[in-house]
């Protein structure tokens, strides 16, 4: 996050003079308590985890189950341009593969194109 040692002791100073010499004590012992307990959440978060994965959970590289790494656009680049042949069914293979005629439809002012109005 960017702390350095000077910064956590400017931060430690001005969190003593703000809360005070009397109320210092007790802030120290909240601060204290809430680090063992997010200690302990965090270990306690760990150990299900080992269990729930197993043995393997020291192995796991965790940088590449990463998402941020996987570029869509990469991916979809690759598939389109990859030159292995896709597996047609026997059927489809079989039969010549005839294409329907692209007829092109010009509308006017009479014959206007069809609109569903419930679908917007």
């Amino acid at each position: 996050m960017g702390f350095s040692i000077e910064k956590v002791i400017m931060i430690a100073v001005i969190a003593a003079i703000l809360i005070g010499p009397e109320r210092l004590p007790q802030a120290a012992e909240w601060l204290g308590r809430t680090a063992r307990k997010a200690r302990e959440y965090i270990q306690g978060a760990r150990n299900r985890v080992e269990q729930e994965v197993g043995e393997d959970f020291g192995e796991v590289d965790w940088k590449k189950l990463d998402p941020r790494q996987y570029d869509p656009r990469r991916i979809i680049r690759e598939a389109l341009l990859d030159d292995a042949p896709v597996a047609a069914p026997a059927a489809a293979a079989a039969a010549p593969r005839q294409s329907a005629p692209i007829v092109a439809h010009t509308f006017s002012s009479d014959n206007l194109p069809p609109f569903d109005d419930e679908a917007t």
